[in-house]
């Protein structure tokens, strides 16, 4: 593979105005094809194929189509002045008027009147009309929900408190100046790494082609696929920072070469042939890890991961081409006036903080590894305390309207109101279909921690039935899926089959399918990565070593979450505005993306390490050398990644700040605390052991060549055949 890629790496320095022009025109042709094709987003998909909420929700919608399942929901919410009543003619009179207004805008379906509906607080105070539109929230424009949120202002004015809640009122991310923040943090720590301001801002060329073009033939699919905003905001959080790194990897290798007296052409060549040899397989680890995210069987999550992963891919090619094309135009700027001074070069230096760090690791490897698992596992305490669910109004900033009208719900009806249960009756095989729906609604009534069941609603057909359950407890209350599994298990008698729908039982069947698909995930993503790092390093304790850091990584990264976002320390400063429980998806999400960045500081750092040990020096030397020539990128590496990553904590969306929260947090214990301390501690304890392989293994596995021995020999002993010979 070095050679390949070295032939590559020479062919795009040579080439530079044909790969440049290339890679232009498919910026340009993707960009085109997004303005021409760009469809819609939809943040309120969560299908779950298979569990039986999906199932009601089908039913639903072919047996009611005119209870619009997946139409926009809203509720507006009244409540009286102090010492008064929504009932008092006058109060009665405005509500009225309301809700004839909600009644009149486009793309409403119906509005329930609370007075006719009997959705008013028992002492009158609080009342709401349900909203159903008639189409999905990813089809409302800005006007709908516009239009629909002025009613609420204009009756304010009239002396009620009027909120409006659900899903119609939210409108779709968008990306702000978060992504500029992180791009130009990483632009200052490029520019304080390579001493150059052409260095610099290659890998912010390539990351922004890289970005573009992934983000552009994202939004062209739009049109064909069902995807949430969310997918691009994470897909571009990754594709910046990876895409930045490879390409600072590859460039730091090209200055190295060319301080070591490599022509230009040669140094780009030598620079794609090691440093790209570790991107292409750092890339790797991270796309197996995100594509594997389809083993939970979720849709929505399985296009985060496949969009995440096809942007690094982008990432890993551009790194590999457009870079060294673009160091072909650069010429030796790219080194900066010290590197290119010989004298500058072969003067003797002050040892740098990597070394000195690595001789102070090596030479105390005990105690730092125990300093290390001590902070390591102090953090992770909060973890144990993990609750999950799916966002929500509850979970909204308390200033929005749509908290206030959770809050009010909550306080006129009790917290059920705001996450009721629907039960869909299958009643095709029963004799006497209504005395069967009766029946259902009597059981589910006697169960402990229901409030209310409504009367059973038939459709057309007379075979299916619908009834609306109020649960004492709210949404995420762990009664509430107590009750939920007890409808589910109890018996409705012959040719009756109840399911269990609505937002609430949707919530509880994602977690439990994210939950069941935790241990497959992480025995395909480990496993797949630990048998690819055996191919790299040709160890087996190297790989397992790896993984152990990857598993202490998570959990103190999921402990700083759990304490920030649902124990609210240091909430203020994160602005976090409500804590609660973590969105479900987090967990599954976040293995993903930190193992597969986790794997890319561990191949970049020690692979530098097993370079310096195929050479003959001893398992020390191997750390401290690798430890010195890799440290310094690999920190300004985890810099960056930070700073895109931290840069997202400001967006306004819950998942992309908690996203962008816990990746900062993972890269920052990844890098620091695992890889830059822990690692080499352990292999130095380890010793030269670290680089055992059984005899077996050793004839049986294919040399890739990742730290580039067989792509120095052969430039050693000759020329290569499309080579010009080594400067």
């Amino acid at each position: 593979m070095g050679i390949f890629l070295y032939r590559a790496g020479r062919f795009a320095y040579r080439r530079r105005r044909w790969v440049a022009a290339a890679w232009l025109g498919l910026l340009v042709a993707s960009v085109a094809a997004a303005v021409t094709l760009a469809g819609t987003t939809n943040d309120n998909n969560f299908s779950i194929p298979g569990a039986e909420s999906q199932e009601a929700l089908d039913r639903l919608e072919e047996r009611f189509p005119e209870a619009a399942a997946d139409g926009a929901t809203a509720r507006v919410v009244f409540a009286a002045p102090d010492g008064q009543t929504l009932n008092d003619p006058a109060n009665k009179s405005k509500v009225d008027a309301v809700v004839a207004k909600v009644g009149m805008l486009a793309q409403v379906a119906r509005v329930r009147d609370p007075f006719a509906a009997g959705t008013v607080s028992q002492d009158g105070t609080i009342g709401f009309a349900q909203v159903t539109y008639t189409v999905p929230p990813a089809e409302l424009t800005d006007g709908d929900r516009a239009a629909l949120l002025d009613i609420a202002v204009h009756a304010r004015q009239g002396g009620l408190t009027v909120e409006i809640g659900g899903d119609a009122t939210k409108p779709p991310h968008e990306r702000g100046a978060t992504e500029v923040i992180g791009v130009a943090v990483a632009a200052l720590v490029l520019a304080i790494t390579f001493g150059s301001l052409v260095a610099a801002g290659l890998p912010i060329i390539t990351a922004v082609v890289g970005v573009g073009i992934g983000m552009a033939t994202l939004t062209t699919l739009t049109r064909f696929i069902d995807m949430s905003s969310s997918t691009s905001s994470l897909a571009m959080m990754l594709g910046l920072a990876v895409a930045i790194d490879y390409a600072m990897f590859i460039l730091s290798r090209f200055r190295h070469e060319l301080a070591h007296g490599n022509a230009p052409e040669e140094a780009a060549g030598r620079a794609v042939g090691t440093a790209g040899s570790a991107v292409v397989f750092a890339g790797l680890t991270v796309i197996i890890a995100l594509a594997a995210l389809s083993v939970v069987g979720i849709p929505a999550l399985t296009m985060m991961g496949l969009a995440a992963a096809g942007t690094v891919a982008i990432a890993v090619l551009i790194a590999l081409t457009l870079l060294p094309a673009l160091i072909g135009f650069a010429g030796v700027r790219v080194a900066g006036r010290h590197s290119r001074d010989p004298e500058a070069h072969d003067a003797p230096n002050k040892p740098g903080l990597g070394l000195r760090w690595a001789k102070l690791v090596t030479n105390h490897p005990v105690a730092t590894l125990m300093a290390a698992a001590v902070l390591l596992a102090v953090v992770s305490i909060p973890a144990a305390d993990l609750r999950l669910a799916l966002p929500d109004d509850g979970m909204a900033d308390p200033a929005s309207t749509q908290r206030k009208a959770y809050d009010l719900i909550s306080e006129g009806f009790g917290p059920g109101f705001n996450g009721p249960l629907i039960a869909v009756a299958d009643l095709t095989s029963a004799s006497d279909p209504e005395a069967a729906a009766i029946g259902v609604a009597e059981t589910i009534e006697r169960l402990p921690g229901v409030v209310s069941v409504s009367q059973p609603s038939f459709n057309q057909a007379g075979d299916t039935a619908l009834l609306q359950i109020v649960p004492a407890t709210g949404p995420n209350d762990a009664a509430t899926t107590t009750l939920v599994k007890a409808i589910r298990g109890e018996a409705y008698g012959a040719g009756t089959s109840v399911a269990v729908t609505g937002q609430t039982a949707i919530q509880i069947d994602f977690s439990d399918r994210v939950g069941e698909a935790m241990i497959p995930y992480l025995f395909v993503v480990v496993g797949l990565a630990l048998v690819l790092l055996l191919l790299v390093f040709r160890s087996v304790l190297v790989p397992l070593k790896a993984a152990a850091g990857f598993l202490a990584t998570i959990a103190a990264t999921v402990g700083a979450v759990v304490a920030v976002f649902q124990w609210g320390w240091l909430a203020g400063l994160f602005g976090v505005s409500e804590t609660g429980p973590i969105l479900s998806l987090m967990p599954i999400f976040l293995v993903g993306i930190v193992f597969g960045l986790a794997m890319d500081y561990e191949v970049f750092l020690v692979t530098r390490m097993r370079e310096a040990h195929v050479r003959g020096a001893t398992a020390t030397e191997s750390i401290v050398a690798g430890f010195d020539h890799s440290a310094g990128v690999v920190a300004a590496a985890a810099i960056i990644m930070l700073s895109v990553f931290s840069g997202f904590i400001l967006a306004d969306d819950t998942m992309v700040k908690l996203m962008g929260f816990a990746l900062a947090v993972g890269v920052l214990f990844d890098a620091f605390v695992v890889r830059m301390t822990v690692v080499p501690a352990v292999m130095q304890l380890m010793g030269r052991s670290a680089w055992w392989l059984p005899a077996w293994m050793e004839r049986t596995l294919p040399d890739v060549d990742v730290e580039g021995s067989g792509l120095h020999r052969e430039l050693g002993a000759a020329e290569l055949e499309t080579g010009a010979g080594v400067a």
